[in-house]
């Protein structure tokens, strides 16, 4: 369907030749506006009727040029026929952590060693794209929790974003209470039954102001459902100079809390030692069931105002030839 942004333009329409009517000669002994095309035509409609014959052809493509400017200042735009949003899905959003201990390499790939956020996002990205029909949203939490994304049906947009984040962005700390306490903010007005955070850490709540346990309860209270992923390794070797010897880099990692915050609102704790791992978690997720929402449509919109804008232009050319050769 067609329709005009503005089409209140197209009431200039009669500009120019209420200009031309009431147009008055002007004084010779005072200054006056020049319009040189105009006042040729003028001149030239008091001339013979000859002459008169020969310059319709310019008023005809001036008239025209006008029109097709007017309907590109109108803003034409086509709008397409409704088209149905996939909406049957979860309000869900990701909570991920980018603090300091996320750069500690102890995730196996291909017999190297890779940091723990660089799996994440390849995994939770994969899990973002599958995720169609779901609104997803994406908070980053260090020291503090910041929402990155606001709950979107627009996947590959979140997904860039995910994948830019760095670490230390938001600081070194792990602020698991303020994500969660975001996160239910968020979430709280949303249809009930269809509320869901995926909470992914390797360590404890170092910093922010809310406490992880006291995070849950209002998570629990207003129907938000937490999963918690513990990701890290439990052992890996470390050479030194006295040799190699084994150590834990999730020794920080509290399972006890995670455990407790899936427990109380309804939710699951995963443990995620490697990427095989992780990505099962997420396909576990995948999962879901979903709840339906409101329909919701939208109708694809389309700008036209190059075409009049176009034509006006192609008018042009044979008026200015027109008038050169007259010249």
């Amino acid at each position: 369907m067609l329709s005009l942004i503005w089409p209140w333009m197209l009431a200039l329409a009669p500009l120019p030749f209420l200009y031309r009517w009431w147009r008055k000669p002007a004084d010779d002994q005072q200054a006056a506006l020049l319009s040189p095309v105009y006042a040729q035509l003028a001149a030239d409609s008091q001339s013979s009727p000859a002459v008169n014959r020969r310059n319709w052809p310019s008023l005809v493509l001036l008239t025209l040029i006008w029109i097709a400017c007017l309907l590109a200042a109108s803003r034409p735009q086509w709008i397409g026929e409704p088209i149905a949003l996939p909406i049957s899905g979860r309000d869900l959003l990701l909570a991920v952590d980018i603090s300091g201990s996320m750069e500690v390499e102890d995730m196996e790939v291909r017999g190297s060693l890779i940091d723990r956020l660089t799996v994440v996002k390849a995994v939770v990205g994969d899990f973002v794209e599958r995720r169609s029909g779901d609104r997803l949203g994406l908070i980053l939490f260090g020291d503090h929790a910041y929402l990155q994304t606001p709950l979107t049906f627009d996947r590959q947009t979140l997904n860039t974003l995910l994948q830019e984040a760095l670490i230390g962005f938001a600081g070194k700390g792990t602020a698991i209470g303020d994500a969660i306490g975001l996160g239910v903010k968020r979430l709280k007005d949303k249809d009930e039954n269809s509320r869901v955070i995926i909470l992914l850490t390797d360590g404890a709540n170092t910093a922010g102001e809310v406490e992880p346990l006291k995070a849950a309860e209002l998570a629990a209270a207003y129907g938000v459902k937490i999963y918690t992923i513990g990701v890290g390794a439990d052992e890996i070797l470390r050479r030194s100079l006295f040799g190699v010897r084994r150590v834990n880099p999730s020794a920080d990692l509290d399972e006890t809390t995670l455990r407790a915050i899936a427990a109380q609102t309804g939710g699951q704790y995963f443990r995620a030692r490697n990427p095989k791992e992780l990505a099962q978690i997420y396909a576990t997720l995948d999962l879901l069931e979903p709840v339906s929402q409101d329909a919701e449509t939208f109708r694809p919109t389309r700008a036209l105002f190059y075409w009049p804008l176009g034509v006006a232009l192609l008018l042009s050319c044979p008026l200015l030839l027109f008038r050169g050769i007259k010249a």
